[in-house]
């Protein structure tokens, strides 16, 4: 028997930032687009998230948060069945080599720095759609 399609044909993108305003600028950006969006304020209720069985196609992630830091919730995310190759931006006000080369180390697809802009975020994940 084939799987049964799932009703919502858009993409679903994770976006865990603990500000607020910043993951509702780029739920209502992507949102414009084939995308459906998913905002999460603290890496271990995003986690929570992850360890179920229902999609996830990308997640745009800030690195410092209270209680798991991005790079903690990125670690986890690569030892989750299923979530290993899941693609996944970082985002962050700092911008150190360092931040970028532990991103990198850790699977990241790729580095935002903040402020970024909307536009430039939802042409980079088209490109890595398109990939």
């Amino acid at each position: 028997m084939a799987p049964t399609p799932s009703a919502d044909p858009r993409r679903r993108v994770l976006v865990i930032d603990d500000e607020p305003y910043i993951g509702r600028i780029i739920q209502l950006k992507l949102e414009t687009g084939p995308y459906a969006v998913e905002v999460y304020q603290d890496g271990a209720a995003a986690l929570e998230r992850l360890r179920t069985a229902d999609p996830v196609d990308l997640i745009l992630l800030d690195i410092m948060m209270p209680r798991l830091s991005g790079f903690e919730v990125l670690t986890e995310l690569r030892r989750l069945p299923g979530r290993g190759d899941t693609p996944v931006i970082m985002l962050t006000a700092k911008g150190h080599g360092t931040d970028r080369e532990q991103a990198a180390a850790l699977g990241a697809s790729d580095f935002l720095t903040k402020p970024f802009s909307p536009k430039k975020l939802l042409a980079r994940i088209d490109e890595i759609f398109a990939a």
